[in-house]
């Protein structure tokens, strides 16, 4: 039977690849649903394309234009946060990748855990603002996730078949961004433009920014502590400007395992889908003798300092990786809206980490609370800059 697939963010980067993906493969996947936050025209586009069971638009004022444009087909529309959170819960979802950007993923993954569906996990943030919640509720409705994220996945195939074996450390790969080679003085200037060009991947805006600012690998170092069960110490972050080498583990022995290819998000998408079989999705397969140059060296926190911001968070704990993500979203939306520099997204980041309520063991109703409160603080000192 074909897998039924809900994809939260079809209109972004990820979603859409997931798309192309399922398309090569009729005959395996089935869209069930698909959401968006505001691209109501490339949903109805897909919708009218794909003829999912469940449409969701999470702005409600555009719930009239899809409903509208989708009325001579037999979709079922709805429109709202909670309605996508309701979405994932449906009978015959088999996978729910959660595309979704930043803290607006994190209600309808728990959602979608505690129906016991398998999560393809691309929105890091869920486990950046809540990965204890979220690693005891996999393990308490039997939900198995998958990570989508390059890094992610590679560390993931890294570790199939090495269930007893110890983890030493594990290697997690940057590019280094647009600006790996930029001094202090020159990120005082750089623009919006120069930020979003990003020399190997083809990303969304704000992720595009985060990995610009190496928030992104922050971001992803908290994300395999929880994935994968080790110390924020035990994740080392390399950077690797080729981008070839996805990520490594070292294990007790010494030995390395690493995964290669080249940057395609179709990859982890299709394995996410898959796992634990591989396909063909057609993709570019890599050819050694293209790279014969292949570096690495250590980042750069003076000029970067968001990783290590990431790496002062999850080692206070508690809610404090949650005000991060929150100050790093509303950052990174002024400098996308050209309100502040580029160099202002870790001086925000760094005042709401000193100055919001640290809560050491908090509960759902706690994330909910300091996101709520971070991204206020934040946009009232974006006010004054």
């Amino acid at each position: 039977m074909k897998k039924q697939i809900a994809i939260l963010g079809s209109t972004g980067s990820i979603g859409r690849q997931a798309l192309e993906v399922i398309e090569a493969f009729p005959e395996m996947f089935e869209v069930h649903t698909i959401t968006a936050n505001n691209s109501a025209e490339l949903l109805i586009e897909q919708a009218r394309k794909f003829l999912p069971d469940t449409v969701v638009i999470a702005n409600d004022a555009l719930y009239q234009t899809v409903s509208d444009a989708l009325k001579d087909l037999p979709i079922k529309v709805y429109a709202g946060d909670e309605a996508i959170a309701e979405s994932v819960e449906a009978g015959p979802i088999d996978i729910v990748l959660t595309a979704m950007m930043g803290y607006s993923g994190l209600r309808p993954t728990i959602r979608a855990i505690k129906a016991g569906k398998k999560i393809a996990l691309a929105n890091k943030e869920t486990l950046v603002v809540a990965g204890e919640l979220i690693t005891k509720l996999a393990i308490e409705y039997r939900s198995e996730i998958i990570p989508v994220d390059s890094e992610h996945s590679a560390i993931f195939q890294c570790l199939t078949g090495e269930e007893y074996n110890k983890i030493d450390k594990i290697i997690l790969t940057a590019s280094g961004g647009p600006f790996l080679r930029y001094s202090s003085e020159q990120l005082e200037f750089v623009t919006k433009a120069d930020a979003l060009k990003h020399p190997n991947w083809v990303m969304g805006a704000k992720i595009t920014i985060d990995s610009a600012s190496m928030m992104n690998k922050g971001f992803e170092m908290i994300e395999a502590k929880w994935l994968f069960g080790v110390t924020p110490q035990q994740v080392e972050v390399i950077v690797h400007p080729q981008s070839i080498i996805h990520s490594m583990v070292q294990f007790e022995d010494g030995a390395v395992k690493a995964q290669l290819g080249v940057p395609d998000m179709k990859l982890p998408i299709a394995y996410a889908f898959t796992y634990p079989k591989r396909v063909d999705f057609g993709g570019e397969k890599l050819t050694l003798n293209n790279y014969s140059n292949m570096t690495f060296e250590k980042p750069d926190t003076e000029r970067f300092p968001m990783l290590k911001f990431a790496y002062d968070a999850i080692e206070k704990g508690g809610n404090m990786p949650c005000i991060l993500n929150a100050a790093n979203e509303i950052a990174v939306a002024a400098f996308l809206d050209e309100k502040i520099k580029f160099t202002d997204i870790p001086k925000l980041a760094s005042s709401a980490m000193e100055r919001i309520d640290f809560i050491d063991t908090p509960i759902y109703e706690d994330y909910v609370e300091s996101d709520k409160i971070t991204r206020i603080y934040t946009k009232e000192l974006i006010k004054n800059l």
